[in-house]
């Protein structure tokens, strides 16, 4: 009954959380905002590989064939947490920013023999910018200044399963519901006070494919191949406006309330990735993803950027001491490095990404384990008039795994 008490103050407080998330980025205020980077179990510290990842042990989200090896009798749950220090700059000016934020709150449980299942919940993209624009007046040599402000994001439900058809191939598949609202406030100062509120919201479904296969696996070598298929989507989105107008004098003026209109749908690419892990003996494991996302087959179109198309690139490296001996012997050391070419194209300037990684698995009981990760990373540049970031982040994942399927024995 505990478990179950607990399962569910996870599932009623845990949207909540993830509607106050929180984010400072100047490129959040294009598309649906930045994407959640944060994986799950260990794959933070390996630079988010997961294609070809299929520990029994561990909830993997990147692919779903990878649920086909749940061991019996278990019950996983996992949830994680992140803090961001980032340096913003420009050619003149740098700030820092703050943020804290839940990543992800996921379980998976075996069907049958060979057959597993996850659902949980998780911010999908993340929204978070002041901007100010000085803007010429038509005819004149006076300007104006306009404070653009946006905050929310999208989140994520997925349900997935994983079926190990044979001992060495496993499919998958992912149905995810994507959900939530982007809120951009404008603020006019001129000879008047000019306050436009649009609250956007978009939902939609999303499928995703995935399949592993062992090349070879026993217990000192093994070699993993991963595959990833997930399908083009669209967004429907409808917005909600409200605006006035506030006076020299004070007078505050109401100019529309409430106006609500369709939104044109927000159109998600086709992506394709392959994933190959190698465990070369006992103690080093390797894996590399690239992944690839077809945004030129989109229409994605905003005001003079243009969407092109995504590689990302990772590769992560895990070691485990082979002296059981000791407690530090027991944790795995992980390293990562991850390169998104961006999908964005700003003054004819790409914004690209990358990041270093360093991570522990540290086993806290025979049932809990603490994943914990640093990385550092830039996204952006400060060539054209545009801004870069540079940021520290830690994550913490805490995994447990229960024996909710096993009967009690009484004496």
């Amino acid at each position: 009954m505990y478990k179950i008490k607990t399962l569910l103050v996870l599932i009623v407080v845990i949207p909540s959380c993830f509607s106050q998330n929180d984010t400072s980025t100047p490129y959040s205020l294009f598309g649906l905002g930045v994407e959640n980077k944060t994986a799950t179990g260990g794959l933070t510290g390996l630079g988010n590989t997961g294609i070809s990842q299929n520990n029994s042990g561990e909830i993997n989200l990147i692919n779903p064939a990878s649920l086909g090896n749940i061991q019996q009798k278990t019950f996983l749950y996992e949830f994680g947490i992140n803090g961001v220090y980032s340096i913003l700059k420009t050619n003149n000016i740098s700030d820092t920013t703050y943020d804290f934020n839940m990543s992800h709150a996921v379980m998976a449980f075996p069907i049958t023999k060979n057959v597993g299942m996850s659902f949980g919940l998780l911010p999908y993209t993340k929204v978070g910018y002041d901007i100010d624009f000085e803007n010429p007046i038509e005819g004149s040599t006076d300007t104006y200044i306009s404070r653009v402000t946006g905050s929310g994001g999208l989140n994520k439900f997925y349900l997935s399963s994983g079926v190990q058809v044979f001992n060495k191939l496993s499919f998958g598949v992912d149905l995810s519901y994507l959900f939530g609202s982007i809120n951009q406030e404008t603020n006019l100062y001129y000879d008047s006070f000019v306050n436009i509120t649009d609250v956007n919201y978009y939902r939609g479904f999303k499928l995703k494919t995935g399949v592993q296969y062992n090349l070879i696996k026993n217990t000192n070598k093994e070699i993993t191949l991963g595959a990833i298929l997930e399908l083009p989507a669209n967004l429907g989105g409808d917005q909600v406006s409200n605006s006035y107008k506030t006076s020299v004098g004070g007078t505050k003026v109401l100019i529309d309330e409430n106006v609500e209109s369709d939104l044109e749908d927000f159109e998600l690419p086709l992506t394709f990735g392959l994933g190959l892990k190698t465990k070369l003996n006992s103690s080093l494991t390797t894996s590399f993803d690239f992944t690839k996302l077809y945004w030129d087959n989109t229409n994605q179109v905003q005001n003079t950027e243009s969407y092109n198309n995504q590689d990302i690139y990772a590769f992560g490296a895990e070691y485990l001491p082979t002296d059981k001996n000791k407690y530090w012997s027991l944790v795995k050391y992980r390293f990562g490095l991850n390169y998104n070419t961006g999908f964005l194209n700003i003054s004819n300037q790409k914004i690209d990404s990358y990041f270093a990684s360093v991570g522990l698995g540290l086993p806290m009981s025979n049932h809990s384990k603490l994943n914990i990760s640093y990385s550092y990373g830039r996204e952006g540049s400060t060539s054209n008039s545009l801004v870069q970031e540079n940021f520290h982040k830690i994550t913490l994942n805490l995994s447990f795994i229960g024996n909710w399927f096993n009967k009690r024995k009484y004496d």
